[in-house]
């Protein structure tokens, strides 16, 4: 598992900083976002460190089915699949992206309205 000198997702990943882990497997662990913008916030991130501008190697790119899968039993479980969500990810710091290892959002658990 890559591990970047302070990136706190990557101390998140290796159980350094406690968490609301919702799911996970051992490329995968997503929890529950401590500042939620949604009744259902949860962050999908992957346990080794992927830069977030999108600077993908091989094996990032073959963990990014796995993020959509794990998004999809997320939802199922937080009661939000069928009622609707976002998948959000958000790149640079433009974006309001906070920390730089790739991470995916899910929102919902109320009308979230246009964007």
């Amino acid at each position: 598992m890559g591990n970047v000198e302070g990136c706190i997702f990557c101390q998140i990943a290796q159980g350094k900083i406690p968490s609301d882990v919702v799911f996970e497997t051992d490329k995968l662990i997503a929890f529950r976002d401590i500042h939620p913008k949604s009744p259902v916030h949860i962050l999908i991130i992957p346990k080794n460190h992927v830069n977030a501008r999108l600077d993908l190697t091989q094996q990032d790119v073959e963990t990014l089915p796995e993020i959509f899968l794990a998004a999809k039993e997320i939802t199922r479980k937080e009661g939000i699949g069928e009622r609707g969500f976002r998948l959000i990810a958000n790149v640079g710091p433009e974006s309001g992206q906070e920390v730089d290892h790739l991470h995916f959002h899910i929102l919902g658990g109320k009308r979230l309205g246009p964007m």
